[in-house]
Parts: structure tokens; C-alpha cells; sequence
């Protein structure tokens, strides 16, 4: 039975439950066990994976509550403390956020036989696991570009010295103090390339937009409103491309960072048994194909191969892609006194200041 009473400590963070858009799949069998998942995918991605899942196991119905990866880390954090029963699986694109869950004491171990043979850097402890491989792109309008779009930060440096204000003034990236994985990219982009507040400089003289979203940055590439957008996740580019002929992306060749998602069983879980088994499932062959192939999340598994995979792209790209390891060094990025000292050299570069 999971526990309705809740200190008032707890309130404030537990007010965002009426925040979370909750979908509920019934179980198609007798006697239903009742799964609850905290999750950033879009419910309407998420249902793919749910659906197969219950195929698997008719007997399960599923709570699905799609938060902001900020308000997965409060409701985890606030129900455990309050002991309270928490999600039995959470999935989140911020990494940093759910390492540090992982970190302090949030998750538990779990052993997936099918991942004995995944990378190292994919996992921590058997407590946090990388499902996706995504890089950030660079997302452009393909008519705003005869010639093709620049292919490195240089090329964009050098674009934005020369190309007429018609379309520098429509460049978008991330707003880093609302979206958790547009702060990790520039946080990765100024490690590995010492230039990028010049970068940041330039586009801000170019009227660059920042957007808490993908989707809306997107949105806007789509019918030429934008030109450019930098830094975007690629599974969302990949997903638009798709649908909306005019979006074109590219994978930088200086260098590409690549997040994951990450997945955990929450140590409150009332029902680790069906977290692990969803954990399982995703992590299984038949689970890593439908997030390459029908969701196109690029997959992590070393046995799914085919094209959009995350091995296809490392057997494409190499050593150009720069995944961030699954380890306690992303917390680092959650370190507030670094974290307001790179929040000022951004507001600086953007003029904010």
C-alpha cells in the first residue's frame, strides 16, 4: 500500500504531483501490480515502450508521470525522506541530476544480466544507467543554406563574421538557467573547446534566442523564423527532421557531445521488483531496438547494430563523439558556487549583465 500522509516539510516539493502530466495503462490481466514511473519522455513517446512492455507482462498497470527532470530529483528526494513511497522507476535526460540521486544513497543496485557486456563508462554501480546515446547538434534551415551549414565552431565563428544580418539575427540555443541539458552541453563545450564564450559572444551580437526547449528552438528552424539552432539534442532533431522537410542537423567535426538518459530504481520504490523488470526490458535487446528504431533514442546496447543505433554512430563517427560518462564527475556541474560562476561568464557572454 503506498502511504497518503505527508509531513508539511515535504509539501511545497510534493505539490508538483499536480504539476506532472499522469497517464494510466490499465493491466490487460488478472490480479494487477501497479507501476509507477517518473519520466521526462513525452508521454506520447513513452506509451510506445509501455505498451510493449505490458505485452510482456499483461499482468502490470502502469502510473505514467511525465516531469521536468528538476521536479523528478524534488519528488524522489522529498518522498524518501518523507517515507513516502516513491516511483519504482525513474528515467531522466539529466544526467547530472541523476547521478546525483544515484550518489546519495536515492537508488539501489540492480543486477540486468543483458547488460554485463555494456561499455563502462554506460553505468555506476550498477545503480544508474545510461539507455541513450544522444549527441548535440547543430539544427539548420536547409533553404537559408545553399552551401550547406557550417561543420565546426570554427566554420560557425566564421559564419557569423560574414553572413549578412538577414540571417544572423535568427540563431537559437538553449537558455542554460531553465534547461537542465542545454547547461550540461555549454558546460562539456567549454572543456573541450577553449573558445566557446568567444562563440557565445558572437551569436549574442547576432541576436542569438534562448529557449528552455528543444521543441520550441525546433519549431522555429522549421519555417526559417530561425536559421540555426546550436546545441540541440539530436534525438528531437532526428524526430522533426523527419516530419518537417526544412529542418537539416549536422554533427559538428570538431567535436560532438553526447548525453544519455538515465534510469534508476529509487531505494523507496514500492514495487522494485516491476522497476527492475522495466529497467530490464529497456535494457534488453528487444527494448534498445524500439528506442533506436521507433522513438529513434539512439541506443547504448552493443547488440543493436542497425542504422540510428549508438554503435552504428560510433562506428561512424568515432573519436569525434564525446559521450559524458555515467560517473560522479557530472556532479560537479551541480557544485552551486561553480555552477553561478559559469552562470555569470553566460550572462556576460549574452550581454545579460
Amino acid at each position: 500500500m503506498r502511504l497518503s500522509f505527508v509531513p508539511l516539510f515535504a509539501v511545497a516539493t510534493l505539490a508538483s504531483q499536480a504539476m506532472a502530466e499522469v497517464t494510466h495503462y490499465p493491466a490487460r490481466g488478472d490480479s494487477p501490480q501497479d507501476l509507477v514511473i517518473y519520466s521526462t519522455l513525452d508521454n506520447r513517446v513513452a506509451s510506445i515502450l509501455i505498451t510493449a512492455f505490458q505485452a510482456t507482462r499483461p499482468d502490470v498497470a502502469v502510473r505514467y508521470e511525465d516531469l521536468l527532470a528538476s521536479d523528478i530529483a524534488a519528488r524522489v528526494i522529498a518522498e524518501t525522506d518523507a517515507g513516502l513511497a516513491s516511483a519504482d522507476f525513474v528515467f531522466s535526460s539529466a544526467m547530472d541530476l541523476q547521478l546525483k540521486l544515484a550518489n546519495d544513497g536515492y537508488g539501489q543496485q540492480v543486477e540486468v544480466e543483458s547488460a554485463t557486456n555494456w561499455p563502462a563508462w554506460t553505468k555506476w554501480q550498477d545503480t544508474a544507467f545510461a539507455l541513450t546515446f544522444e549527441p548535440a547538434v547543430l539544427a539548420y534551415h536547409i533553404p537559408s543554406f545553399p552551401d550547406g551549414p557550417p561543420r565546426s565552431r570554427l566554420e560557425l565563428l566564421d559564419w557569423l563574421a560574414k553572413a549578412p544580418d538577414s540571417l544572423t539575427r535568427r540563431i537559437g540555443t538553449y537558455d542554460i538557467e531553465s534547461s537542465a541539458v542545454g547547461y550540461l552541453f555549454i558546460a562539456r563545450d567549454a572543456e573541450h573547446f577553449p573558445d566557446i564564450w568567444s562563440l557565445l559572444r558572437a551569436m549574442s551580437r547576432a541576436g542569438l534566442q534562448t529557449f528552455s526547449t528543444s521543441q520550441g528552438i525546433l519549431d522555429l528552424v522549421a519555417d526559417g523564423r530561425l536559421v540555426l539552432g546550436y546545441n540541440i539534442l539530436g534525438s528531437y532533431a532526428a524526430e522533426q527532421a523527419r516530419l518537417m522537410p526544412d529542418i537539416g542537423f549536422v554533427l559538428l567535426r570538431d567535436y560532438t557531445v553526447v548525453v544519455s538518459r538515465i534510469a534508476m530504481v529509487p531505494r523507496a520504490a514500492a514495487r522494485p521488483d516491476l522497476g527492475r523488470a522495466f529497467l530490464a526490458f529497456l535494457m534488453s535487446v528487444e527494448g534498445q531496438t524500439l528506442l533506436s528504431e521507433k522513438l529513434r533514442l539512439p541506443s547504448v546496447s552493443p547488440e543493436v547494430v542497425g542504422e540510428g543505433s549508438g554503435v552504428a554512430m560510433q562506428r561512424a563517427w568515432g573519436d569525434q563523439l564525446r559521450p559524458i560518462p555515467v560517473s560522479p564527475g557530472v556532479l560537479a556541474y551541480l557544485d552551486q558556487a561553480k555552477r553561478q560562476l559559469f552562470l555569470r561568464r553566460w550572462q556576460k557572454a549574452l550581454a545579460l549583465e
